[in-house]
């Protein structure tokens, strides 16, 4: 079931300039497992050992996924991800 990952502007130059890439899922997990098929070296971005890397928030549907079921969110066709990292300054 097609659901669209909305890509943040520093990571475009993995998905060849989309700003949203159209990938089959159930879960965020799998979202980002068919992405990282599409556009090697995006999921080494965004993920380390421990789940979603610390300075990288990912929505599912304007829901922070880390206060749902984390990547293992469920996802139906029509659903959007969006990965939004960190901004920091001063």
């Amino acid at each position: 079931m097609p659901i669209t990952v909305r890509i943040p502007t520093p990571l475009r130059t993995l998905t060849g300039g989309a700003d949203e890439v159209p990938v089959a899922a159930t879960t965020v997990r799998e979202a980002l497992d068919n992405l990282e098929k599409k556009h090697p070296g995006l999921k080494e971005r965004l993920l380390d050992e421990k789940g979603v890397r610390r300075f990288v928030n990912i929505y599912a549907n304007e829901e922070d996924i880390r206060f749902l079921d984390n990547l293992d969110t469920s996802l139906k066709e029509g659903d959007s991800v969006s990965i939004v990292p960190a901004i920091a300054g001063g």
